[in-house]
């Protein structure tokens, strides 16, 4: 049997989170959401969206296409990982060839994007 592999990639809480400003956790959350349509555009990011986990650990979850070391790298960049917001999970994923398909789609930009106060491009 032939298998297709991802990386899963698990953004958990860091505990030792640095305090922001509202203004200094919105511009954050900005320049994440920006590194996230990024590596979308560049081919990399497959799918991602928040976690809604009730202990408050982990808060998101990327499927990349590539391997775990090559995902480990390009998710080290994102911007609330630097910062040490969050830190990284990363697990390889293995799925029988053929099983999932993923569509490209819109990866919002800015927190503006999410909340619909910008156009997504159509």
């Amino acid at each position: 049997m032939e298998f297709e592999q991802y990386s899963a990639v698990l953004l958990v809480t860091s505990p030792d989170a640095p305090a922001l400003s509202d203004e200094e956790a919105a511009a954050l959350q900005d320049a994440h959401l920006a590194y996230l349509a990024s590596l979308h555009e560049a081919g990399y990011l497959l799918a991602v969206g928040p976690l809604a986990d009730p202990d408050g650990e982990l808060r998101g979850l990327s499927i990349l296409n590539v391997g775990p070391e090559r995902a480990r790298e390009l998710k080290e960049a994102d911007p609330a990982v630097r910062a040490g917001v969050y830190r990284l999970r990363v697990l390889p994923w293995r799925v029988p060839a053929g099983l999932v398909h993923f569509t490209p789609g819109f990866v919002p930009r800015s927190l503006a994007d999410v909340i619909g106060t910008n156009s997504a491009p159509g």
